[in-house]
């Protein structure tokens, strides 16, 4: 009779801690993904912080009608009199260290999400991710356009642009406002001797680079050309 009893209460005790290790193992991977997600949104409004500030450094640039590249001397080898040789000098600086801790968010932002998707399936639970945006809207939504060609020299070469590089952003156009090259063409023409952010995609890796459309030896303002991306390759 004991030996009956004890195998019930054994049996009863079973049945009621495994709900309770569930219950427990629910609320610790919820909190895991509450923290994951804090931890990107975190991040987005580091970069949201850092392309606003290299907004703020371009329209310095463009205030001194210069861009990434030009020099800043003349022929001579005197400082040019329209340019605040020293503002530049330092803008410049700040937007080559601006750009390489953009493209570290960014990838931290990707490593995050993939963490926060993770959990969300892990939890088995209703809880919303809605507040995250997908990888795609946070890395300037989805690539529309492909580099296909790059001049040895050009503006683009010098700018860092690569063949096969997606373009996530040229300037103020992505892929929900774009709607042909004449688009792209009517900014560069009137971006000349001034900076163009461009968001580029290589491999994995996303960054942003100063181009500034100018004339050279070679055809054009950029020297290089670019196709619109179909969706079959997005």
């Amino acid at each position: 009779m004991y030996v009956h009893a004890y195998k019930m209460y054994v049996h009863i005790s079973m049945n009621m801690s495994t709900p309770q290790c569930a219950i427990k193992t629910k609320m610790v991977v919820d909190m895991e993904l509450q923290e994951a997600k804090d931890i990107v949104l975190q991040l987005m409004k580091e970069k949201d912080k850092i392309e606003s500030d290299l907004r703020a450094l371009k329209e310095i640039l463009d205030s001194n009608h210069i861009g990434m590249d030009e020099p800043l001397v003349d022929s001579e080898g005197y400082p040019k009199q329209e340019v605040d040789v020293y503002q530049v000098r330092h803008t410049r600086h700040k937007i080559i260290c601006l750009t390489n801790d953009h493209k570290d968010v960014m990838k931290k932002i990707e490593e995050g999400l993939h963490k926060v998707h993770a959990l969300a399936g892990a939890s088995e639970t209703e809880q919303s991710v809605s507040d995250i945006p997908d990888s795609h809207e946070i890395e300037a939504l989805e690539p529309f356009l492909r580099v296909n060609l790059v001049s040895p020299g050009s503006p683009a070469e010098t700018a860092g642009i690569q063949v096969e590089d997606l373009i996530l952003e040229f300037g103020s156009i992505h892929c929900r406002n774009f709607k042909s090259l004449a688009d792209i063409g009517k900014l560069v023409e009137n971006s000349r001797y001034k900076t163009i952010h461009v968001k580029v995609k290589r491999e994995s890796n996303v960054t942003v680079l100063s181009l500034t459309p100018r004339p050279w030896v070679g055809k054009g303002l950029l020297g290089c050309n670019v196709i619109p991306v179909e969706v079959v390759e997005r």
